[in-house]
């Protein structure tokens, strides 16, 4: 009989170390993706505020309270994280997403460094600063990027994609730890 038993999406591939950095799998609990009706971004950060006590991010941006996060996913659209359960918004559609992301984080002294080896986009942090986000990519994959501290970064990828994300920021990691 065959035995199915749930995995994570980067479930044996992590954690990765260097001196100066580590990349880990977090656990971001449920993601729901919040899409506001027309002329209704307002009326949805308001509920969600009364619910979750997080409005809806700017462009660019993420907002927090607790371990409920709200990020900036896109034109009129936010990825809410760590709620206990699906917003009920009328003015609103909510996607579950739970299933279709991996999380991972990229922490240390020389984040920057290796992200700057596969990110066309400028992290450096007087650009983009604790609480800013971006959807952009890691090498060819569509990624989304958020500053949560000084020194680490959120990124999210399709799940089908962990392996290879994990590979290149695994080989960028070994990079700018061997210019040392």
């Amino acid at each position: 009989m065959i035995e199915l038993r749930a995995q994570t999406a980067c479930d044996g591939l992590l954690p990765v170390a260097t001196d100066e950095c580590t990349l880990e799998e977090v656990s971001l609990g449920q993601m729901y993706q919040v899409s506001p009706f027309a002329g209704a971004w307002a009326a949805a950060s308001d509920d969600l505020k009364k619910l979750f006590g997080v409005e809806l991010p700017a462009a660019g941006g993420a907002t927090q309270n607790g371990d409920v996060r709200l990020i900036w996913f896109g034109r009129e659209t936010a990825l809410l994280m760590g709620a206990e359960h699906a917003p009920d918004l009328k003015c609103a559609a909510v996607i579950d997403q739970s299933d279709a992301w991996a999380s991972v984080v990229l922490r240390g002294s020389s984040a920057v460094d290796v992200l700057a080896r596969l990110v066309p986009t400028d992290l450096r942090p007087t650009v983009f600063g604790a609480g800013a986000t971006a959807r952009t990519l890691v090498g060819h994959m569509s990624v989304s990027i958020t500053r949560t501290e000084a020194d680490a970064f959120l990124i999210l990828v399709f799940r089908s994609m962990a392996q290879t994300l994990i590979e290149e920021i695994t080989e960028a990691m070994e990079a700018v730890a061997s210019r040392g």
